[in-house]
């Protein structure tokens, strides 16, 4: 809220050029990027008619920040939500990855002997054919 942005309405001033009503008015630097400041020039304009557009143009600025305000509000929420699920989820993958470990320890050993086994009678099963079909 506090930058000032060059892609609104193609002005340094935060996007106020591009919601001037008439010529009469125009925009002034200010020490506060969150104040616009208007001059206006009582030969080019009616000052009732710059003040009816610059109210309409408030309220449809006010609805767009509660627009901003409410989706801002819902990507919160949502975001909230979804760091919990994800918590929720490592919880689960730990505690599994535990289980697993556990398991692992009992019964591993048993395990690593019928694979080294297996992979020897493999090793031994290529290598006669390799010289049975030598002959």
């Amino acid at each position: 809220m506090g930058s000032r942005s060059s892609g609104g309405g193609g002005s340094i001033y935060g996007g106020a050029a591009s919601y001037r009503s008439r010529e009469g008015l125009s925009t002034r630097p200010t020490a506060s990027s969150d104040e616009i400041q208007l001059r206006i020039d009582p030969i080019h304009g009616d000052l009732d008619d710059e003040i009816t557009g610059l109210r309409s143009q408030v309220r449809q600025l006010r609805n767009v920040a509660q627009e901003i305000e409410s989706e801002a509000k819902y990507q919160k929420d949502f975001l909230e939500t979804l760091q919990m699920t994800v918590m929720k989820a490592q919880a689960g993958v730990k505690n599994n990855i535990r289980k697993l470990n556990k398991s692992i320890i009992k019964n591993g050993g048993n395990h690593i002997v019928h694979v080294v086994l297996f992979a020897l009678f493999c090793f031994m099963v290529v290598y006669l054919w390799s010289k049975m079909s030598r002959r």
